[in-house]
């Protein structure tokens, strides 16, 4: 049996109200996974950069990603803090992403 998370949409509701400022925007997302959440939401924003320290989730992430948003799209196996400590000075987001992170 296959398992259905978030059948509702609530989680998506939620975000769309909380960050309702997607469009045209840079977003980091913090243990993105294998993409479930970024999918509902990148075709909205400029550009997404998706960090996570499972590298085989990182892999289904890329695999994954929809044809019309790889050029918008880059993944990255690592920590927030490993993150953080390589990017370059100039990388800059308008929205940091955090769901079940923490």
């Amino acid at each position: 049996m296959a398992i259905l998370l978030d059948p509702e949409n609530n989680e998506t509701a939620a975000l769309f109200e909380f960050a309702s400022d997607l469009v045209g925007a840079r977003v980091l997302e913090v243990g993105c996974g294998d993409g479930r959440l970024t999918w509902l939401y990148a075709h909205r924003a400029a550009h997404v950069t998706g960090i996570d320290p499972d590298g085989s989730r990182i892999e289904r992430a890329m695999a994954g990603a929809p044809l019309e948003l790889r050029s918008r799209l880059a993944f990255h196996t690592a920590s927030l803090e490993e993150y953080y400590a390589s990017r370059p000075p100039t990388d800059r987001f308008d929205l940091a992403i955090l769901s079940w992170s923490l």
